[in-house]
């Protein structure tokens, strides 16, 4: 078993909030573009700083925007695949991202696309996709971390069995400002 930090992708490892908004029916605040990813400041740094000190990232984001009709699948999965593009390992030969694995979920209750449009096990504040990667990339989930800007990303941590001192949110109203603090967070905790 390995230890993983958890991790929500927009405003956590990338703006979305700043970025100009999306066509209908996509949402502002919903990053459908990869060639607008952006990481916040620090974030190359802390996710550097985790993987030295060993630990798997892992991303987690709820995606709704896709149950609503503003972007298709391999759309999101292609800003996923940007985020890791802006995430490299400079120790890895050859060269791969920071990032082991990112998950997300489509499902949204209110949606124009049938398939997508209900509830899911997947969707935060649920614990689905940490669940999910626990069980497919071996994590231990007593051991891992969740960061995310909302309290949704907390409450998924805690749904999963994280323990609420390793569940943190960034941003102003948060535990900690932001993903470099949450970082020195998770270095300096004990084992």
């Amino acid at each position: 078993m390995t230890r993983a930090v958890f991790l929500d992708r927009d405003e956590t490892l990338i703006e979305c909030h700043a970025l100009p908004a999306p066509p209908p029916p996509a949402k502002p605040g919903d990053t459908i573009d990869p060639a607008l990813v952006a990481l916040l400041p620090g974030v190359l740094d802390a996710c550097i700083r985790l993987r030295r000190a060993r630990w798997r990232l892992v991303i987690v984001s709820n995606q709704g925007t896709v149950a609503r009709g503003g972007a298709p699948l391999r759309q999101i999965e292609h800003v996923n695949d940007a985020v890791r593009a802006a995430l490299p390992d400079p120790d890895a030969t050859p060269l791969r991202s920071l990032v082991d694995a990112a998950y997300f979920c489509p499902f949204h209750p209110v949606g124009i696309v049938p398939a997508f449009t209900r509830e899911h096990p997947w969707r935060k504040p649920g614990g689905g996709m940490l669940l999910s990667a626990a069980a497919e990339l071996g994590i231990d989930l007593d051991e891992s971390w969740m960061v995310g800007d909302s309290a949704r990303d907390v409450d998924a941590g805690l749904a999963a069995g994280l323990p609420r001192g390793r569940c943190l949110r960034v941003g102003p109203e948060g535990d900690v400002p932001d993903l470099a603090a949450a970082a020195d967070l998770i270095l300096a905790a004990p084992r």
